[in-house]
C-alpha cells in the first residue's frame, strides 16, 4: 500500500493540461479561460455622465448661476456642438459628455423655465462625471486559469470579445461493474442491487467542470468489461467502479491489463477506499474505485476532482483543510488514514458513529469528511481537528 499523498502524486502525473477550444461567449460561464485574453477598447469609451443633470463648464458652477440650455445629450446620442460660456446641456446618465464641457450638475439642484436653468442648491466639488477608460483601456488583461463566473462573462462582453479561449472539458467514461447490479428505474432481481455510485460521480465530476459518459453496465466477465472499455472511446479519463479487489469475480485489472493497461499503483493506505488501482491506458488516465459507494464518492474528492483540476489547467488542491474542535470524543485511529463522515457545524465538528461505507444515507446527511491520520491517539471532546467541507 501507498500512501495517500503518494497516490494523490501519481495520479496527477498521470494527466496533464488538455488543449483549448473557443467557444462562443454565450457558452463560456462555467468553463476555465485557457490564457490571457485582452479588452479590444476602452470602457467607457468617452468622458461620461454618472448622472441626469446638465453639463457645464466648472469654472461656472456655483450656487444661483444661471446657463442657457442649448440641447439635449443621451445614452447613444451625443450633443454635437461644444458648450461655452453661460451655456448647458441637458444629459442623462451614460451620455456622452459634450465638447468644451467638465461638470454636470445633478438635475435635483437645478431649476428650469424654458430654456434657462439655475443652480438652485451647492453643486459640490464632484464632476459626476466617469472619465474614458476609468473601468478598463484597450489592451487590460484578464487573466487565464480561471472558472468563468457570470461577472467574469459580462466584463468579457464589455471588452467586445465575442469567442472566448477555454480549456477543453476532460471527458470521462463512467463504467459500473458488476453482475449484481442494475440500472435506477429498473427491477432489481432477488440477488441485485440497484447501481449509485457511477450516478454521484457523475454529478461531482459534471460540478467540477468534467464531461461524464456513463458507459453500459459491466458484467463479472473478462469479455464484458473488454466491451465496455472499448466503448470508452477518446475518454481522457476512464473511471472503473467495483471489481478492482482481489476476489473471484473482481476481474478489472485482469481485463485492463490484458487491453494495455500500465499500471501505477494498486491499494492505499486509507479508509475508506484501500482498494484503489490507477494506470494508464492508450493516452487515457485510468483509475479503478472501490465498489462500495461511500468508498468511491470519497475516492472521487480526494483523488479524482484533483485530476479534473489538473486536466482543466487549475491547481489541483482538495480543497481548503480546516480545523474545528469535537463534540465527542473519538477513539484510537488504525494504520490508515481516515476520511470520517461528519458534520461540521457552528464551528464544531461531529463524526458520524455509523462509519461504514455502504451507508449512503451517513455520506448524505454529512458536510465534512473529518481526516485522522494514520495511528492518530484517541481524541477528546474538544480537540481540534482537520477537516475537508463535501
Amino acid at each position: 500500500m501507498i500512501s495517500v499523498s503518494d497516490a494523490r502524486a501519481r495520479l496527477l502525473a498521470l494527466v496533464s493540461e488538455l488543449p483549448e477550444e473557443e467557444v462562443p461567449l454565450t457558452e463560456a460561464a462555467g468553463r476555465v479561460l485557457a490564457r490571457d485574453v485582452t479588452a479590444r477598447r476602452n470602457q467607457p469609451p468617452f468622458a461620461a455622465s454618472a448622472m441626469d443633470g446638465y453639463a457645464l463648464k466648472s469654472a461656472e458652477a456655483e450656487q444661483h448661476a444661471q446657463f442657457k440650455v442649448i440641447g439635449e445629450s443621451a445614452a447613444g446620442s451625443r450633443f454635437p456642438g461644444p458648450v461655452g460660456p453661460g451655456q448647458a446641456v441637458r444629459i442623462f446618465t451614460g451620455a456622452p459628455i459634450p465638447e468644451g464641457a467638465d461638470f454636470v450638475v445633478i438635475q435635483e439642484n437645478v431649476s428650469r423655465t424654458g430654456d434657462l436653468i439655475t443652480i438652485d442648491e451647492d453643486p459640490g466639488s464632484q464632476d459626476n462625471i466617469r472619465p474614458a477608460g476609468v473601468d478598463f483601456v484597450a489592451g487590460a488583461v484578464v487573466a487565464g486559469h480561471r472558472v468563468l463566473g457570470p461577472q467574469d462573462i459580462a466584463l468579457l462582453a464589455s471588452m467586445n470579445i465575442d469567442r472566448v479561449p477555454v480549456v477543453r472539458k476532460p471527458v470521462v467514461a463512467l463504467m459500473a461493474t458488476g453482475d449484481e447490479l442494475v440500472l435506477p428505474g429498473e427491477t432489481p432481481g432477488p440477488d441485485q442491487i440497484l447501481a449509485s455510485n457511477t450516478f454521484g460521480l457523475r454529478a461531482m465530476l459534471q460540478a467540477a467542470g468534467a464531461a461524464p459518459r456513463m458507459l453500459p453496465i459491466a458484467r463479472d466477465t473478462i469479455s464484458s468489461l473488454a466491451t465496455a472499455f472499448g466503448l470508452a472511446g477518446e475518454a481522457d479519463l476512464i473511471i472503473t467502479v467495483g471489481g478492482a479487489s482481489v476476489g473471484d469475480h473482481d476481474l478489472v485489472a485482469e481485463a485492463a491489463e490484458g487491453l494495455g493497461l500500465n499500471r501505477s499503483f494498486y491499494k492505499v493506505a486509507m479508509r475508506p477506499g484501500k482498494p484503489l488501482m490507477a494506470g494508464k491506458m492508450g493516452s487515457a488516465a485510468m483509475v479503478g474505485l472501490p465498489g462500495n459507494p461511500v468508498s468511491a464518492m470519497v475516492c472521487g474528492e480526494i483523488f479524482i476532482l484533483p485530476m479534473i483540476r489538473e486536466m482543466l489547467g487549475l491547481p489541483p488542491d482538495i480543497g481548503p483543510v480546516r480545523s474545528a474542535p469535537l463534540t465527542e470524543p473519538l477513539e484510537p485511529n488504525g494504520p490508515r488514514e481516515h476520511y470520517m463522515r461528519a458534520r461540521a457545524d457552528n464551528g464544531r465538528i461531529t463524526a458520524f458513529a455509523r462509519q461504514d461505507s455502504s451507508l449512503l444515507t451517513v455520506l448524505a446527511a454529512a458536510n465534512a469528511l473529518l481526516i485522522r491520520p494514520p495511528n492518530d491517539p484517541a481524541r477528546a471532546a474538544g480537540d481540534m481537528v482537520s477537516y475537508l467541507e463535501i
